[in-house]
């Protein structure tokens, strides 16, 4: 039998870990989630109660990160 926590671990409806960004009128949410297939993070966009959502697959987020990482270079955000 599964436990509580177990159940909610691998439940779409509950994140494992969440992380809150407020930029403006923007709001992003960004969940790390479970399911059948493995680990993702669900970005979620909440703009004055419109939502937008994408999933990456946990094994694909080293490259969106470096992707990101490129995309802030090129802006000139660098500390």
């Amino acid at each position: 039998m599964i436990g509580y926590e177990e159940e909610k671990r691998g439940s779409d409806n509950y994140p494992i870990h969440t992380e809150k960004i407020v930029a403006e009128r923007k709001i992003f949410f960004l969940d790390l989630k479970e399911n059948d297939r493995g680990q993702f993070v669900k970005i979620t966009e909440d703009v004055r109660g419109r939502r937008d959502t994408i999933m990456v697959p946990a094994e694909t987020l080293d490259d969106f990160i470096e992707a990101l990482q490129a995309i802030r270079e090129a802006a000139d955000l660098e500390d």
